[in-house]
C-alpha cells in the first residue's frame, strides 16, 4: 500500500524534525489479530507502521465494526493522542503482522511544546491526517449505508 502524501511522516516532518520525533521511539512487533486500541479509551501512545497492515474500524450499533481505512508503510496510527481529550475516536486492529515505531504522546507532546516550532510541524501534520481520514471514513461509510446513488458530493 502507497502511503498517501498527508499521512506519510518521510514527507510531511523536516529531517530535523523527524530525528527529533525518532528519537522518541520504540520499535515494537504487533501480532496479527491483535487489538491496537478501542473507541472511547485513552489515547496515549501511537505509532508509524515499518510492515504490515492496521485497518480503522468504527463501531456501528447493531452491526459489525466498519473497516474505514487500512494503514501501510510509513503511515500514521492514531492522531487522537494529540487532541484533547486525549481519547480514541476509532478502533484498529492489526490484519497481518505488523512492524512498527511505537510513540509515547505526552514524550511526545511535551516535545511539541518545548520546541514550537517541531511543535507546529507535528500539528500540521497529525491535521491533514485527520483531514484525510474524515474524508475517507465519509465516503466509505456511504458505500456501506447509504440509500445507492446518494454519496454524490454537493
Amino acid at each position: 500500500m502507497n502511503a498517501s502524501p498527508a499521512t506519510s511522516m518521510p514527507r510531511a516532518l523536516s529531517a530535523e524534525h523527524r530525528e527529533r520525533l525518532m528519537e522518541l521511539a520504540r520499535e515494537v512487533s504487533i501480532p496479527q489479530g491483535t487489538r491496537l486500541f478501542e473507541e472511547g479509551a485513552r489515547a496515549d501512545r501511537f505509532w508509524i507502521i515499518r510492515t504490515g497492515t492496521i485497518a480503522l474500524d468504527m463501531h456501528v450499533p447493531g452491526r459489525r465494526a466498519a473497516v474505514i481505512e487500512s494503514l501501510g508503510h510509513n503511515e500514521l496510527v492514531g492522531w487522537s493522542w494529540l487532541f484533547g481529550p486525549h481519547t480514541w475516536h476509532l478502533g484498529a486492529q492489526a490484519t497481518t503482522p505488523v512492524r512498527a515505531w511505537e510513540f509515547d504522546a505526552t514524550a511526545v507532546r511535551t516535545l511539541c511544546k518545548d520546541n514550537p516550532a517541531f511543535g507546529m510541524t507535528v500539528s500540521q501534520w497529525v491535521g491533514d491526517i485527520v483531514a484525510h481520514r474524515l474524508r475517507s471514513a465519509r465516503t466509505r461509510l456511504l458505500d456501506l449505508y447509504a440509500p445507492y446513488g446518494s454519496g454524490g458530493m454537493r
